[in-house]
């Protein structure tokens, strides 16, 4: 079996084109709730340990990105606390860290929140899930089920991510997030949620933006800071949202 770029590109072309057969319905659906909370006044979060963290960083504070949306991350922790001595994986699986976090950010009734965790299984952003379910907060899923499905929730009430959630995304990766036989090896490679999860965030945003198009509004819309004028127009839409601490 031959292994490469070309069969990356194959494969990874085969489960963009998954996500786009079975998932639009339900990226249509969590636009909508993270729309009808931005029309109430209301940011949307978006929380990803390790490198579903590229998922908020995909929507958070770029050019063609909407201004009220918040990255929320294990860094956030670490850097409060000032030392390198903070275990990211411990914080993952202890449920504790989601309370933390909710208060850090500020949280509030009328906002929305994105959890991105390909296996679905951790304490930290199960319990986010969970707490926002409790306060009447919209959950948007992005995960594996393949995954989720395959492996034992670490919260203590044995729900996935999945099992929380207001919309679910799947993100149509397998199990283990690769793709790839390597001949001679039980390892694979060719790790695919990430660029999974690129496709997803993108198309969030651009369903978003034409709602707001379609309700005759404007739209907050980041432009890239190294165009000129860009810095400008961005500080201006921050602007709107100093209080609930958008950066870009």
């Amino acid at each position: 079996m031959s292994i490469g770029a070309n069969e990356i590109f194959r494969a990874m072309t085969s489960i963009i084109e998954q996500l786009e057969r079975t998932q639009m319905g339900n990226v249509s659906k969590a636009a909508e709730e993270m729309f009808q909370s931005l029309l109430k006044g209301g940011i949307v979060h978006i929380f990803g340990a390790g490198h579903s963290r590229a998922f908020g960083m995909e929507m958070c504070g770029r050019a063609g990105g909407l201004a009220p949306m918040k990255l929320v991350g294990l860094e956030d922790i670490a850097a409060l606390a000032g030392t390198t001595g903070i275990n990211l994986v411990e914080l993952e699986r202890d449920p504790y860290t989601a309370h933390r976090l909710m208060e850090m950010h500020a949280v509030q009734p009328e906002d929305a929140f994105v959890i991105v965790s390909n296996s679905g299984r951790n304490g930290a952003s199960n319990e986010l899930a969970l707490e926002c379910q409790r306060r009447g907060i919209p959950v948007i899923v992005v995960t594996s089920l393949d995954h989720s499905q395959h492996t034992d929730s670490r919260h203590p009430s044995g729900k996935k991510l999945y099992e929380i959630a207001d919309v679910v995304i799947d993100n149509c990766c397998p199990y283990g997030d690769v793709l790839l036989d390597i001949p001679g090896l039980t390892e694979k490679t060719g790790s695919a949620s990430s660029v999974a999860g690129a496709m997803i965030a993108q198309s969030l945003t651009a369903e978003i933006i034409a709602r707001f198009v379609q309700a005759d509004r404007t739209p907050p819309v980041f432009i890239s800071a190294n165009v000129d004028g860009g810095d400008e127009h961005n500080r201006a839409i921050v602007q709107q949202y100093g209080h609930r601490q958008i950066t870009y």
